[in-house]
């Protein structure tokens, strides 16, 4: 004890001397358990998607065949990669002009809209000005309905058609329409 009073500076030195490698060794501990505290919770945030993808390859099979059904009704409700844009245009053209005028309507005036490209599909799209009675349009529009590939209607206008006021009787009220017809070709 009298060599630490008569040096104290150096039993000082000394002594922070030999804290030094301690408190790096404390340091070195502490960000040890944090790293490992962090790795912990990466695989803990792995361990449900594991659990998923395990899942997965356990159902592979009947997710395979579900998906194949799936493209099976998708391809019945779109046209086929392997036809031509012009192609499909002019036949969803001609189609749609048919079955409007099957239903009763004439067909004043069709245009085959630009293709819109997709990743999935292209849009083709078709745009019909039509005049008739509103019976006619809604038979048209259930007829649009039920044809395959689907047709879709992106925006319909109506309004209604001014008569003479010479014709006394008019048996049902004309209406004139604007249809834009949408209906989707497959990429791949």
């Amino acid at each position: 004890m009298n060599w630490l009073r008569s040096h104290q500076r150096s039993a000082w030195i000394i002594g922070l001397t030999l804290l030094i490698p301690v408190l790096l060794y404390i340091n070195l501990l502490i960000s040890l358990q944090g790293m490992r505290q962090d790795y912990q919770s990466q695989i803990d945030g792995l361990e449900p998607r594991i659990a998923r993808m395990q899942g997965l390859i356990e159902h592979q099979e009947p997710l395979g065949e579900a998906a194949g059904s799936v493209d099976k009704q998708v391809m019945n409700l779109v046209y086929a990669a392997t036809a031509e844009r012009a192609t499909v245009s002019a036949a969803l053209q001609t189609d749609v002009r048919q079955i409007l005028v099957d239903a009763g309507l004439s067909v004043t005036n069709s245009q085959v809209l630009p293709v819109r490209e997709e990743e999935v599909f292209d849009y083709i799209g078709v745009k019909l000005t039509v005049t008739g009675s509103i019976d006619a349009l809604d038979a048209g529009l259930v007829a649009l309905a039920s044809y395959r590939p689907q047709v879709l209607v992106e925006s319909l206008d109506v309004w209604s058609t001014r008569t003479s006021r010479r014709k006394v009787a008019v048996p049902a009220q004309t209406i004139s329409a604007t249809l834009q017809l949408l209906s989707l070709r497959a990429v791949q």
